[in-house]
């Protein structure tokens, strides 16, 4: 089986209900956090969408980047993917959060060469969380053949990707830098992030 092409999806259609403002909008080093995302993930696949509600899709931070919004009943990121799937069925999915402001050029290169060099055997391509084992559904790579049996496990009152993943298999890789995979969900972990890449600015 050949393997199917590749596209980006960034993750912006939550609700950043612990952040208490919008996650896709806050700024690093003069540029949002979407936009860094969306820019990053450009690097390395042809075409990059960004994941949105209904009522995000004339929303500024997102209306200037090509959009999938959501066409599946429910809510959060198996909503999210399972719409990028209905639009391109014959794509294979790399699912960014958009809450990854470590994220590297280096961690992306290697989730692709990856998955290249391992075809379509399975449903997903993603990294071990280096802080408790489990597969990291939100920086990884979705296979088209994964779209029935996500529809299945949503009807039956699933919603958790990484849970699909446990339950389904993935093929799995060790992180390049731990780091990497940290997502920043409270005004704590923002400002952490702000200064941690600050310094790392300034160490260059």
């Amino acid at each position: 089986m050949s393997t199917a092409p590749l596209y980006g999806l960034i993750l912006a259609g939550g609700s950043s209900s612990r952040m208490h403002r919008d996650k896709a909008a806050l700024r690093y080093q003069g540029k949002t956090q979407l936009d860094r995302a969306f820019e990053l993930a450009s690097r390395h696949l042809a075409r990059v969408f960004i994941s949105v509600r209904a009522d995000q899709a004339s929303d500024p931070v997102r209306a200037q980047r090509p959009m999938i919004v959501d066409s599946v009943a429910g809510s959060g990121p198996v909503a999210g993917i399972r719409s990028a799937l209905a639009a391109h069925p014959h794509v294979a999915w790399l699912v960014l959060a958009c809450d990854l402001p470590f994220l590297t050029d280096a961690a992306l290169a290697h989730l692709v060469r990856e998955r290249a060099a391992a075809g379509t055997g399975a449903f997903a391509t993603a990294y071990i969380s280096a802080h408790d084992g489990l597969p990291e559904p939100l920086c990884a790579i979705w296979e088209p053949t994964t779209a029935g049996p996500l529809a299945d496990y949503q009807a039956a009152g699933g919603h958790c990707p990484r849970k699909f993943l446990i339950r389904h298999g993935a093929r799995l890789l060790e992180p390049l830098d731990t780091r990497a995979l940290d997502n920043v969900n409270t005004p704590e972990e923002y400002t952490q992030a702000l200064a941690t890449l600050d310094d790392t600015v300034h160490a260059t």
